[in-house]
């Protein structure tokens, strides 16, 4: 189907109005009050998949990231979809003025990494899923430095909240916010750039259900889940993916890059 259209200006207008307003916070929804002007009217953006997006109950929301902007246009997606996402962050960002307020007020999910037990990590992502939000995942950790800009090598915690959960995962792909937020932190806004979300039905993952949560079950897991939004990637592309996913760690690129909210990426050992 290829990149999806640029939305109208009925469609804009609609999605402004009609957007999902209940259950944001006061804080977390001034936040998407002030970014939503800039993002409707200062991008060329277009979406694809809306009906994949459960209207109730919980559901993991897992795509690529190839930019910092990504929650912001992912958040515009859920929202003007009848869905607020809550995006998993470090505990420590809890700790840190003004925005403690926009993750707490928003239902947004603290990871504590310091846990003993990488499942503990995971714990309020599936009481999440439990009480029937939609929680969002980037399970590279932090947008990529693939050279093409494809997704990277994943890290598998999203396979144990997801097989934990039983909640219905699925994939989206993200593409051009990263000309609107490049990684040098210097927003493009002019001219307006193409951006693009795009949702696919659930992922099946009824091969790992009941198995134990092994190293090898959750790395199969997970690729399973980032093929499905690699494949939505290609589609809007228009192109092919690489033969391997970039390994960031390989590259003497992994542990100096900064996490993002969304990262599922605490653990890579067995339960």
């Amino acid at each position: 189907m290829g990149m999806p259209p640029e939305l109208t200006v009925r469609q804009r207008i609609a999605a402004t109005v009609t957007r999902r307003r209940r259950g944001s916070g006061f804080w977390f929804g001034l936040a998407i009050a002030v970014i939503w002007p800039i993002v409707m009217w200062r991008t060329r953006l277009g979406w694809r998949g809306g009906e994949h997006l459960p209207r109730t109950g919980g559901a993991l929301l897992v795509g690529n990231h190839v930019s910092f902007s990504d929650p912001i246009f992912d958040i515009a997606f859920g929202t003007a979809h009848g869905r607020i996402p809550r995006f998993m962050a470090k505990s420590e960002l809890w700790q840190v003025p003004v925005v403690k307020w926009v993750l707490g007020g928003g239902g947004h999910v603290p990871v504590y990494r310091a846990s003993k037990r990488a499942a503990e990590s995971f714990a309020g992502a599936i009481d999440a899923l439990a009480a029937g939000e939609i929680v969002a995942v980037y399970p590279e950790g932090t947008y990529t430095v693939d050279p093409a800009g494809w997704p990277m090598r994943p890290k598998n915690g999203v396979a144990r909240i997801a097989l934990k959960s039983g909640a219905p995962v699925i994939p989206m792909a993200n593409w051009g916010s990263q000309d609107v937020l490049p990684a040098d932190g210097r927003p493009q806004l002019f001219p307006r750039r193409r951006v693009s979300v795009v949702l696919g039905p659930p992922v099946d993952l009824s091969e790992f259900v009941g198995k134990p949560l092994t190293r090898s079950t959750m790395d199969a897991a997970t690729k399973k889940i980032m093929d499905a939004v690699t494949g939505l990637l290609e589609d809007v592309r228009g192109e092919t993916r690489p033969a391997e996913p970039f390994d960031p760690d390989a590259h003497g690129t992994g542990p100096d890059r900064p996490e993002v909210p969304g990262s599922a990426g605490v653990e890579r050992e067995a339960s």
